[in-house]
C-alpha cells in the first residue's frame, strides 16, 4: 500500500471513528471505566446543601465563615488496546474483514479514551507479539495506532493469547483498561487471563463472521487454514462434516465465555455484519 493510499483510509477510519467517539461513546466511556479515586481540588464558601464533612475547618477559622473542600475524580487512566493480527484476522464474506471491524472498534475506543485525556498504548499479537507501542496522549499518536492496524504485516499467521496476555503483565505494573480484539478461535488462555484480569480492568471482543459459525452445503470445496496455509478437499454436503466443524466452533464459544466469566472479565461478541456501535453502546451501559 502506497503512502497516499494509506493516509486516505487512515483519515477515512479517523471520521468514522471519531464522530462515534464526540457524539456517542465519550460520555460513556467516562462514566464506565473510572479513575483512580477522588483527589483535593480546591476550597470553596459553603453553599446550602453542600456535605458538612467536607468542611475545611482551618479555612473557616481563619475567614470566620464556612469553607469547604473540593475534590475531583483523579481522571487520567491508560487502555491498552491488544489485538489479533494471525491469518484468521483476514477474513470475510460479506463487505469487510474481521480486521478491518477490529480496527474500526480499536479507533473508536482509542479515540473516545483521548476526549478523557488517557494514555493509549498498542499491542499487536499472531502466536507472538508483533508490535509493542507504549501508552502515549493525543491524536497523532492514535493516528499512528491506526496507521499501523491498517498496514502491519504479521510474521506469523498463527495465534497465541497466552504469550500476549503475559507480555501485558511483563510492560504494564500499573492499572489498565485492556481490550482484547480476537476471533478468539484458540485455547489454554484461561489460566494467564485470570492473573490478568486480577491486575487489569480487562475485556474480551470476539469478532466474527456469520458463516464460521457453520458451514453451508456448498459440495466438495477446497479450503485453506489461514493460520497455517493448509489446503484441504472439503466435502461440505456430509451432515457428519458440517457437525464436527460446528462442534469445533461451539467449544471454542463456549471457552471464550467461560474464560472471561470465571476471571471476571468483560466480554461481548459482535458480527461482522452487525452494528459494532450498539454492541458497545450496550456494553458501556451495563458497566456503567
Amino acid at each position: 500500500m502506497d503512502t497516499k493510499e494509506l493516509l486516505k483510509k487512515v483519515r477515512k477510519i479517523e471520521i468514522k471513528t471519531r464522530r462515534l467517539s464526540d457524539h456517542i461513546f465519550g460520555g460513556e466511556y467516562h462514566s464506565t471505566f473510572k479513575g483512580r479515586g477522588m483527589t483535593f481540588s480546591e476550597v470553596r464558601q459553603y453553599q446550602f446543601g453542600d456535605d458538612v464533612r467536607n468542611i475545611d475547618w482551618n479555612v473557616t477559622a481563619r475567614y470566620n465563615e464556612p469553607y469547604v473542600k473540593v475534590f475531583e475524580e483523579e481522571r487520567e487512566l491508560t487502555m491498552m488496546l491488544m489485538v489479533d493480527i494471525s491469518g484468521s484476522e483476514f477474513f470475510g464474506t460479506d463487505q469487510q474483514f474481521k480486521s478491518e471491524i477490529v480496527t474500526e472498534i480499536a479507533a473508536t475506543l482509542a479515540f473516545s479514551a483521548t476526549q478523557n485525556n488517557d494514555k493509549i498504548g498498542l499491542i499487536l499479537f499472531s502466536d507472538e507479539v508483533e508490535l509493542y507501542i507504549p501508552p502515549k496522549k493525543g491524536r497523532s499518536h492514535v493516528l499512528r495506532i491506526i496507521r499501523e492496524l491498517i498496514e502491519f504485516e504479521p510474521k506469523s499467521k498463527q495465534t497465541n493469547i497466552t504469550e500476549a496476555l503475559k507480555f501485558l503483565s511483563n510492560v504494564m505494573k500499573k492499572k489498565a483498561i485492556v481490550f482484547v480484539l480476537s476471533d478468539f478461535i484458540s485455547d489454554d488462555y484461561q489460566h494467564t487471563l485470570k492473573i490478568a484480569s486480577g491486575r487489569h480492568d480487562v475485556t474480551g471482543i470476539r469478532v466474527y463472521d456469520k458463516h464460521e459459525v457453520e458451514i453451508p452445503n456448498l459440495g466438495m470445496v477446497q479450503m485453506q487454514d489461514e493460520e497455517t496455509g493448509e489446503l484441504q478437499l472439503i466435502n461440505t454436503a456430509s451432515k457428519k462434516v458440517r457437525r464436527n466443524y460446528e462442534a469445533f466452533y461451539r467449544e471454542k464459544v463456549a471457552y471464550f465465555k467461560e474464560s472471561f466469566t470465571k476471571s471476571g472479565a468483560g466480554s461481548l461478541a459482535c458480527r461482522t455484519d452487525e452494528s459494532y456501535v450498539k454492541k458497545l453502546l450496550g456494553y458501556f451501559k451495563r458497566r456503567g
